[in-house]
């Protein structure tokens, strides 16, 4: 492949000749052959839909074998939407995140990536050659891996060179942080029947119980710390963190068996100040997520079950995480108001520490309550309170996080409700996950991996 002469190409981007067509022409054909695309493995105004008119600038995917990317038009891997310097009156276009711009072909790209023709696609591009950003699919769940980038010439070679590393070796996991600034709101529960309800669906689990002053999830698995502990793992690069795995096994009575593996909870870890670990433990509360790098191409999920606290190990957790699950109940209004401050405060908080634009904050649900009519209406009523609030001290729109099918014209504001199951709580008696005991626990939890995961 020709090496792309950059310098050139970002000169001949005149401002005004910036229309997308001409940002397309110009700037993204290149992109897409040095990410290592050629003729035939890229289309442009690609069908994102089976029916409808919905088109996502350019798709691109490997040829396979005598399968033609232009000719069958089948299963894109790539996809990138393009945006002009500026509009048709000269109004910039920024694409930096927060803009209004940025946010709208965020969520342009999001669609197109979980669009019926697009269940293969794993990335997603958006760029109008001043800024780019690269975003992953994993199942039901998009999210950046990178910030958006303002392009220049002494930094596109880089840009364009790590996200050909990344397309090209895509992780397998999905990362996960079971999280609220309150508790009681059945985090470890959620944890524990997700995972087993993904290793029921053939998928590989990775669970982490990194609250070691209680051990809940722990202790409902009945399992112990092995020799080598996840303490150890954080204070001593040179141990290996696959020696802290133990794998829960569940066989049933026709034969058949299934298993998730678990980093059990660590209590030396208990026993030390948040001064002690900062100085045991390098890298403080991003060691953890280094440590989970060792996992990311051998497991479909990691889910991360933590404390209640904003301290050590919930921040550890969410520095460590892809995507943030954020149980509540209808009937709590401690919780309602601490999911806000997660998706406001916590999770920006992270962001701006790690510098790549993660995590994301997915979108809250009603944990283990059955909720009637008149509650419900009370519920909203304080969730739009939440929502109004927040607009007005911060212009934080809490919208997409707490009714995620809220449309205009439909006022959908459907929240997704896990119900209350006495099976799944009394489980952790019988150290079982509830949904490998009960069918009916098992829809439940099955309803909320398709809700929030699997396609």
């Amino acid at each position: 492949m020709l090496l792309t002469d950059w310098n050139q190409i970002l000169d001949n981007i005149l401002p005004d000749e910036s229309s997308e067509a001409y940002i397309s022409d110009i700037f993204v054909k290149f992109l897409i052959n040095a990410l290592g695309f050629n003729q035939q493995e890229q289309i442009s105004q690609f069908k994102t839909v089976k029916t409808g008119n919905r088109t996502v600038d350019f798709a691109a995917r490997k040829n396979i074998d005598s399968d033609i990317f232009t000719l069958s038009k089948i299963n894109p891997y790539l996809l990138i939407e393009v945006k002009a310097r500026a509009t048709g009156s000269g109004a910039k276009i920024n694409l930096s995140e927060g803009t209004p711009q940025y946010i709208n072909t965020r969520e342009q790209i999001k669609r197109y990536l979980l669009d019926s023709n697009c269940t293969t696609s794993q990335w997603g591009i958006i760029t109008n050659s001043v800024h780019i950003q690269l975003f992953r699919r994993h199942g039901k769940v998009v999210f950046p891996v990178t910030p958006s980038i303002l392009i220049k010439k002494d930094n596109i070679n880089a840009i364009v060179s790590h996200i050909k590393h990344l397309i090209d070796n895509p992780p397998k996991a999905l990362t996960v942080c079971i999280y609220n600034n309150k508790g009681g709101v059945g985090k470890t529960t959620t944890t524990a029947n997700l995972a087993a309800t993904l290793a029921q669906q053939g998928k590989q689990v990775l669970v982490i119980d990194f609250d070691p002053q209680q051990g809940d999830l722990t202790k409902s698995l009945g399992l112990e710390v092995r020799k080598i502990s996840l303490y150890d793992c954080l204070s001593d690069t040179d141990l290996n963190i696959h020696d802290t795995i133990q794998a829960f096994t569940v066989k049933f009575k026709s034969g058949k068996s299934l298993q998730f593996d678990v980093i059990p909870a660590d209590p030396k870890l208990g026993n030390f100040t948040e001064q002690d670990l900062a100085a045991r433990i390098e890298k403080g509360s991003a060691r953890l997520k280094d440590v989970l790098k060792a996992f990311v191409y051998e497991y479909d999920y990691i889910f991360i079950d933590c404390p209640t606290n904003w301290m050590f190990f919930s921040q550890s957790s969410l520095y460590a995480c892809d995507a943030v699950l954020i149980p509540t109940k209808h009937n709590n209004l401690a919780s309602l108001d601490n999911a806000a401050k997660v998706i406001k405060e916590l999770v920006p908080k992270v962001k701006a520490a790690r510098r790549d634009s993660g995590p994301i904050a997915l979108p809250i649900f009603f944990n283990g309550e059955n909720i009637t009519p008149p509650q419900l209406k009370i519920a909203n009523q304080e969730i739009a309170s939440i929502i109004t609030r927040e607009i007005k001290a911060s212009k934080f729109n809490l919208l997409p996080y707490f009714y995620p099918k809220y449309m205009k014209d439909d006022n959908n504001t459907k929240i997704f409700s896990l119900p209350s199951y006495a099976i799944v709580a009394g489980a952790s008696f019988a150290r079982i996950p509830a949904v490998f005991k009960d069918s009916t626990a098992a829809k439940y939890y099955l309803e909320l991996a398709k809700e929030y995961f699997i396609l």
